[in-house]
C-alpha cells in the first residue's frame, strides 16, 4: 500500500477552492493513553479540523515547550512505542478518512529503520512526514523511502531562515511547507506577530506548495489572523492543554472537539 500524499494535496487544494486555510491540529501518541490518543485525534476529525499531525513522543523534544514536554512525559511513562504511533495513524485514518501525518525527531526513525518506518507509515495509511530537525542537506536517504512509498517530506521553515536557504528546503520538500510563526519553542502566544506573514511571503516565493503556518496559535481569532495569509494554520499546545486541563479523559474530548470547532470557525472568518 502506498501513503496518501495525493490525499493530503487533494484536502489542501479543496480548502484552497473554499477561499480558506486548512486546520491542521497536532496531538502526540499515547496521551493520555494509546486509546485515548486516537479518540483524541478521532474528536478533533469530528470538531473540524482537516489534517491531524500525530507526534512520536520523545525524551528530549528541544522544540517543544512545556505543555506538550508534558504531555511527551506522560505517553513515554505509559510505554508508548514506535508501533503504538503508527496503530493511531492507521486507527484515525480508517475511522476519518482524514490526511495523518507523524511529526518526530529524526533519532527515533533513524534507530527504527527509514526503509520500515516509511513502509509500515504507508501501510497504515499516513500521508506524510513532518521532521523538524532533519537538515535538507542530509535527507536524500529518507526523501528516496517517502517517496518510494508515495509519503510527503515536509521541512520547517522559520523567520530567521535566508531566501536562498529557504529554497532550498522548499525545493526539497513535499506536501506543504512548515512556517514555524516565531523563533522559539512550541506554546500558545498572545499574537502570532508580523514575522509568520514574512515568512509566508518569503516562502511562496520559491515554491507553489501550500505553506502552513504553526507555534502560537491557540483561539478563533489568532486562526483567522493567520489563515489571512496562509494555506493553513496548524494548532498544537492550545489542544494539548484542553486535554491536560480537563478532569478526565471524556471532558478533554469535548474540550478538544469543541476547540477544533471553534478554530475552524476561525479559518473560515478570515
Amino acid at each position: 500500500m502506498s501513503g496518501n500524499i495525493e490525499l493530503l494535496s487533494s484536502v489542501l487544494d479543496r480548502a484552497k477552492t473554499e477561499n480558506r486555510a486548512a486546520l491542521i491540529a497536532y496531538l502526540p501518541a499515547g496521551f493520555p493513553t494509546v486509546d485515548g490518543g486516537i479518540a483524541a485525534v478521532k474528536a478533533v476529525i469530528d470538531g473540524g479540523a482537516d489534517i491531524v499531525e500525530v507526534g512520536l513522543p520523545h525524551s528530549d523534544p528541544v522544540l517543544d515547550g512545556p505543555v506538550i514536554q508534558t504531555a511527551d512525559d506522560i505517553a513515554l511513562k505509559g510505554g508508548v512505542k514506535i508501533a503504538d504511533v503508527l496503530r493511531t495513524v492507521r486507527e484515525a485514518y480508517r475511522a476519518t478518512g482524514a490526511p495523518i501525518l507523524v511529526m518526530t525527531y529524526w533519532n527515533p526513525v533513524d534507530r527504527y529503520g527509514v526503509e520500515r518506518f516509511t513502509a509500515e507509515l504507508a501501510e497504515a495509511g499516513g500521508s506524510g512526514c513532518i521532521l523538524p530537525d532533519l537538515p535538507v542537506q542530509e535527507s536524500a536517504l529518507w526523501r528516496e523511502h517517502a517517496e518510494k512509498h508515495g509519503l510527503a517530506t515536509v521541512f520547517v521553515v522559520a523567520p530567521s531562515s535566508k531566501d536562498e536557504r529557504l529554497a532550498t528546503i522548499t525545493a526539497a520538500g513535499s506536501g506543504f511547507v512548515y512556517a514555524a510563526s516565531l523563533m522559539g519553542v512550541t506554546g500558545t502566544r498572545a499574537s502570532v506577530g508580523e514575522q509568520a506573514q514574512d515568512l509566508v511571503r518569503r516562502t511562496r516565493a520559491t515554491t507553489a506548495l501550500p505553506v502552513c503556518v504553526g507555534l502560537g496559535v491557540s483561539n478563533a481569532a489568532q486562526a483567522a489572523e493567520v489563515a489571512g495569509f496562509s494555506d493553513g494554520v496548524i494548532v498544537g499546545s492550545a489542544f494539548v492543554k484542553r486535554m491536560l486541563d480537563a478532569a478526565d479523559e471524556g471532558a478533554g474530548l469535548v474540550a478538544v472537539r469543541e476547540l477544533a470547532g471553534e478554530l475552524a470557525k476561525g479559518v473560515r472568518r478570515s
